[in-house]
């Protein structure tokens, strides 16, 4: 393992934003990981966020620009410029349309760095807000000149940037990853978290985790659970995520519309998201558009199988460890649901370590870094010049290369 300050290669990581959400999520376990022969340097278009201070913990430098989140301060853009100048990385890593865009532009400004884009969703498009279309197009023309590769987290996300004009020849194929040690089966974690509910120990729990947005199509998901509620009356939907609490009178109003609010818990942000998961009979995602959606990876490591709508990768992710219904077809969803609640206990437990032993075997964190590591071993190589001189993998079948 190198340690000679000569021999680091130096990554900067610009991102949009350091909230707590799946893509930022996705860069803390990275830089968990990242092996010692890697320095990187965290920079923020907006705010430090709490997944800033967790990668601060990790004695790696954080630094936030304090962008406005409609329109770029021009001296913030210019101290990124400065700062790459000073940093003079070998890698800039950019991560979400407008970090790609000025985080891409001031890489090249500031000198010769390679420069990876990132992708981390796959429903840009007219469902997405106008000052999203309007960077995301901008990205797509400038995508032949400003990175050397760019990298999505799913398949989807691939296919459908290269519809809207981003370089397909450029584009990587890398998923998300997932904890096998911190997201397991947890038969205490089960018990604790409906001694916390209040609800009997062989009670029935539906999951949906993630923050309210119309993207995660909470309407379709009440409406599914009205309808397995008149079919499991003594099931309980748990829900957490921002925003997911009775302050949201708009996600009040479809717990009441669908009768079921009785049966349901709003915890809102959860620092315990492995042992909620553990304690999950199924998880449900009822969303309209996601690129590679981290919680399906987190419930199947917990051996929880999954009830998902077909949108981005999620039919690749789940294969056929639980059920995969079409985008919006929510009595389909609940249909799905009850399915998996009503499998004999043999025919469960299989499915749960078959579910486990996918994520296992394709999304394992270890070996996903892993490969994270080789992309920028090779990139920093070239240091800004061709990228028809890195040997990033081999392409598969559908045009993707895959690293």
């Amino acid at each position: 393992m190198a340690t000679d300050s000569d021999r680091l290669i130096k990554v900067a990581f610009i991102i949009t934003d350091l909230d707590t959400g799946g893509a930022e999520m996705m860069l803390l376990k990275m830089l968990e990981r990242l092996d010692a022969r890697f320095a990187p340097h965290v920079i923020s278009l907006t705010s430090m966020g709490e997944v800033g201070l967790n990668i601060q913990a990790l004695s790696i430098p954080v630094e936030s620009l304090g962008m406005g989140p409609r329109v770029p301060n021009p001296l913030a853009f210019f101290r990124l410029v400065h700062q790459l100048k000073k940093l003079n990385p070998d890698v800039v890593h950019t991560w979400m349309y407008h970090a790609d865009l000025l985080g891409g532009l001031a890489a090249r400004l500031a000198g010769r760095s390679a420069v990876a884009w990132g992708i981390r969703q796959s429903n840009f498009g007219r469902k997405s807000k106008l000052l999203t279309r309007v960077v995301g197009g901008a990205c797509a023309t400038l995508s032949r000149r400003v990175p050397d590769r760019i990298l999505c987290c799913s398949e989807k996300a691939r296919l459908v940037h290269v519809g809207y004009g981003y370089a397909a020849d450029k584009i990587i194929v890398l998923p998300n990853g997932f904890d096998l040690v911190r997201f397991k089966p947890d038969a205490w974690a089960r018990e604790k978290m409906r001694a916390e509910l209040g609800v009997r120990d062989d009670t029935l729990l539906v999951g949906l985790i993630g923050r309210y947005d119309p993207e995660k199509n909470h309407a379709g998901f009440f409406e599914a659970a009205g309808r397995l509620h008149r079919r499991i009356p003594t099931a309980h939907f748990v829900l957490a995520g921002n925003e997911i609490d009775e302050r949201n009178h708009k996600l009040m109003q479809l717990v009441e519309a669908a009768g079921v609010r009785h049966v349901t818990h709003l915890l809102g942000l959860r620092s315990d998201i492995p042992q909620l998961m553990a304690a999950l009979d199924v998880l449900a995602s009822s969303s309209y558009g996601e690129a590679f959606p981290n919680v399906l990876g987190e419930a199947m490591a917990c051996g929880v199988p999954c009830a998902v709508t077909d949108v981005g990768d999620s039919a690749y992710i789940v294969s056929d460890t639980g059920r995969v219904i079409k985008s919006g077809d929510m009595p389909g969803l609940a249909k799905a649901l009850e399915e998996l609640l009503g499998l004999p206990p043999a025919v469960r437990t299989a499915l749960s370590e078959r579910a486990r032993a996918r994520v296992a075997e394709h999304f394992e964190i270890g070996q996903v870094v892993k490969r994270y590591e080789a992309f920028y071993e090779e990139l920093a190589a070239i240091g800004g010049r061709s990228i028809n001189k890195l040997r990033l993998g081999r392409c598969s079948p559908n045009g993707a290369t895959q690293v």
